[in-house]
Formats: structure tokens, C-alpha cells, sequence
């Protein structure tokens, strides 16, 4: 979701996915956003993911105080990097957030010290893997403790992998690390996401055994509804409404 409008998050969430990721890297979603699209998403019975800016590891904690399901970290390159994100959104003794879940615990129903057990395991930390640096050092990266799993951003990794010469997810050295990938999440005992340029996309990474898939943007979505309707209209056959007038 890259349009923080909450009746288009709600929308979406209505539409039968399984939650909705709000995204602050490259959409429009900034912290209002957030809170206004995760109640949105709650409204429509679902979770919400946010989709961090660069570096921008102190929206996840804050994303998760308004009662994000979880959050994902883009270019996370080697260990040492997923440590630090681990240690923003995960409270004591596997990361350092900081106390102050003031919309969560409404949204979840839980008391104080019900949340501060549970939090950890309710709540997702995703590590983006779209870097051949990321790519080189994927299985100490998986293995970081309070890390959920990894994410693979073809359309960056594609870019990596071929020096800038091409956005192609279906490169063959993306599709070749995408088998690598999932081979170090299940080493790791974690599952592992990916993003779906296109519903054939995604029919492919659910064969492969990815366990989430993001499948979008929303203005895609909106300008495929469009474009079917005008479709629709000008090559739907006549039907004489009309004729008499």
C-alpha cells in the first residue's frame, strides 16, 4: 500500500489478502499514515505490515506502538545490520525497543505485562534481502536471533546483480537467488516473503515455497481496475439500448 488513504487500505484488506504492508520506503505512507492505516487494516480484520524507510529503524518501533504486525527492513546487507534493526523493534532480552505500545494494547486487547511477554512473537521483523552483499552473507543474516525471516526484493536484486543494467526479476541470476535464499531461511527455521511484480509472479514463488508473498502496489491495482473498465465498455457488444430515442 503505497497510498496511506485508510478507506483504500481498508478496501484492499476487504478484498481477501491475509494482511496489507503500508509501505514508507517508496510510497506515501509516513507516520500518520501509519496509524491511520493500520486501524483501517484492523477494521477489515487484518494485520498490517510497514515497510520501513532507509535506515529508518525508529518508525518500526513506533509503527509496532500503534500496533503494526510487524515490520520490514530494506537493504539489510550483512548481520551486524539485522542486529540493529533487531534490537529497535524487539523488546528485552533479544532487542532494546523502547516501552510505549499506546495504541497496540487496544487494538490486541492486552494488558501491560500480557503484551510485554507476547510482543516479541506477535510481532514480526523482516530483513530485506536485495544486495549481492546481502545475497553473500544471507546465512548469517537468517541466523541473527529476533529476526522473523527474509524478504526478497527482486526488482533491487536484479539491479545489484547485473550492475545496474536491467529492473528484471526474472533475470537468471535472480531467479537463482531466490533457491538460495529460501535454502538459508530454512536452515534457520524461519520463513521467507517475497515481492510479486505480477500475479504470475507470485503463482511461481508460491510453487517454490515462499510463505508470504506481497502482491501489488495498490496504484497497479487501481490503474489494471481502470483500464478493464474502459475495456469493458468499448468492446462490450451493442445491445440496442436506446435505439428508440
Amino acid at each position: 500500500m503505497s497510498t496511506p488513504a485508510p478507506a483504500v487500505v481498508e478496501a484492499v484488506a476487504r478484498a481477501g489478502f491475509h494482511s496489507v504492508t503500508l509501505d514508507a520506503q517508496h510510497g506515501f505512507v509516513d507516520f500518520a499514515g501509519v496509524v491511520d492505516g493500520v486501524a483501517a487494516a484492523a477494521l477489515a480484520g487484518r494485520p498490517a505490515l510497514v515497510r520501513l524507510p532507509l535506515g529508518g529503524f525508529a518508525l518500526g518501533a513506533r509503527a509496532l506502538d500503534v500496533g503494526a504486525a510487524g515490520v520490514i527492513a530494506p537493504m539489510i546487507d550483512d548481520a551486524d545490520l539485522a542486529r540493529t534493526f533487531v534490537d529497535a523493534v524487539k523488546f528485552p532480552p533479544v532487542g532494546r525497543r523502547s516501552w510505549g505500545p499506546i495504541r497496540a494494547l487496544g487494538l490486541l486487547g492486552l494488558e501491560r505485562d500480557d503484551y510485554l511477554d507476547r510482543a516479541n512473537r506477535l510481532t514480526l521483523a523482516l530483513a530485506m534481502i536485495e544486495t549481492g552483499r546481502a545475497l553473500e552473507n544471507v546465512d548469517e543474516i537468517a541466523q541473527v536471533e529476533g529476526l522473523d525471516g527474509l524478504l526478497i526484493g527482486p526488482n533491487d536484486l536484479s539491479v545489484a546483480l547485473t550492475q545496474g543494467a536491467t529492473v528484471d526479476p526474472a533475470h537468471p541470476t535472480v531467479v537463482a537467488a531466490l533457491d538460495r535464499v529460501l535454502a538459508a531461511a530454512r536452515r534457520a527455521g524461519k520463513p521467507a516473503a517475497i515481492f510479486a511484480n505480477t500475479p504470475s509472479f507470485a503463482s511461481d514463488y508460491v510453487r517454490r515455497g515462499f510463505a508470504m508473498i506481497s502482491l501489488g502496489p495498490d496504484v497497479a491495482f487501481l490503474a489494471s481496475g481502470a483500464e478493464r473498465a474502459l475495456s469493458d465498455v468499448f468492446d462490450a457488444p451493442a445491445t440496442g439500448a436506446g435505439s428508440g430515442g
